[in-house]
């Protein structure tokens, strides 16, 4: 951990986790927070959705719910940014407090129930941003929508041509029901109508699956992004199991479980899909990704891409330029010459 970090962090320590987080956005937009000015390694650029990124390190969905600060956050070194989740109208949450810090699990859990200010916030900050970087948008349902698939068509429509890649999440599991979207014939519709919606203006589309998939979800979400000639999927979202290693007092908190206990789980989800996959969409993995190893293991296991998000409670903007160092050397370590080289090699 960087030492103007650790400072930071022993002073966040003392708030609530969403307190912290609060300050950590109000840092971001006053320009406080330095800037990644060490250029990547040609070895991390990769290539994918006809576009060339300077890493494969992206921030996950959750941390920039409403468009305030995602060139702030591509400063910070990030390859990719995804902010959301955006649902059409402004919707407060569950009750707080709804995000718990696991220190000695270096885990989170949390039941926030996608709260945020709404389409009419974000879409303007989206709208008036200069096009730099490689910014995507998560989209979700209202919790009391009455036709779930008509949000994920609004939110697309409206936000497509301000996007460099749309993602569909269905697999929140703090938002009830949400994770039914992920059966085969209502993920079929959902999708369609959101393809269809944004027909004139096709931009990559994604969507975000959970890392509890059984083997028969995969079946069915692979087989139906296979015909609707999916751009790729998010692999995955927080977890509701408990890993018997736990030790935090909080770790009996009802919610989604992310960050490192999180890891292997994820990573294991990652292997199973690209398998069915078979290369013909990118994979993007998501869960429990604190360290260059950790993005280097979803790499070689099918995933183009990796994000992260819940190591940065922990260590703050400077992850990411370790993430990306320690990433570069192992790569240079097996005889790599780009990320796009070693996307599944463990499975060849």
């Amino acid at each position: 951990m960087a030492v103007w970090y650790a400072l930071v962090d022993k002073v966040l320590s003392h708030f609530d986790a969403e307190t912290a987080h609060g300050f950590a956005l109000r840092a971001l937009k006053s320009g406080v927070v330095p800037a990644d000015r060490k250029p990547d390694p040609p070895i991390l650029g990769v290539d994918i959705w006809r576009q060339r990124l300077p890493n494969p390190i992206g921030l996950a969905a959750g941390f920039d719910k409403n468009a305030e600060v995602p060139d702030a956050l591509l400063a910070v070194g990030f390859g990719l940014v995804e902010i959301g989740s955006v649902t059409p109208r402004p919707q407060p949450g569950n009750p707080r407090p709804r995000v718990f810090r696991l220190q000695e699990d270096r885990g989170v859990i949390n039941r926030m129930g996608f709260p945020g200010n709404g389409l009419d916030a974000a879409l303007p900050r989206l709208r008036a941003r200069a096009r730099r970087g490689f910014v995507g948008v998560n989209v979700g349902a209202n919790k009391d929508s009455e036709d779930r698939a008509a949000d994920y068509v609004t939110c697309a429509t409206a936000l497509a041509a301000h996007a460099d890649y749309l993602v569909c999440n269905v697999s929140s599991p703090n938002t009830p029901g949400l994770r039914n979207l992920q059966g085969r014939e209502q993920l079929r519709d959902l999708l369609k109508r959101v393809q269809d919606a944004i027909a004139a203006k096709p931009v990559p589309l994604v969507v975000k699956i959970a890392p509890d998939a059984t083997d028969d979800d995969l079946d069915d979400i692979v087989v139906v992004c296979r015909d609707l000639r999916m751009d790729g999927i998010i692999i995955g979202n927080t977890t509701l199991s408990r890993p018997a290693t736990l030790q935090s007092a909080r770790k009996r908190e009802t919610g989604g479980l992310s960050g490192a206990p999180l890891t292997n789980l994820a990573t294991e989800v990652v292997r199973k899909t690209a398998r069915r996959v078979e290369r013909q969409f990118p994979l993007i993995g998501c869960g429990g990704v604190g360290s260059g190893a950790d993005a280097y293991a979803k790499i070689r296991a099918g995933a183009t891409l990796v994000q992260l998000y819940s190591a940065m409670v922990y260590e703050g903007p400077p992850l990411v330029r370790r993430v990306k160092d320690e990433l570069a050397a192992l790569l240079q370590r097996d005889g790599f010459t780009s990320v796009n080289d070693a996307v599944g090699a463990d499975l060849r």
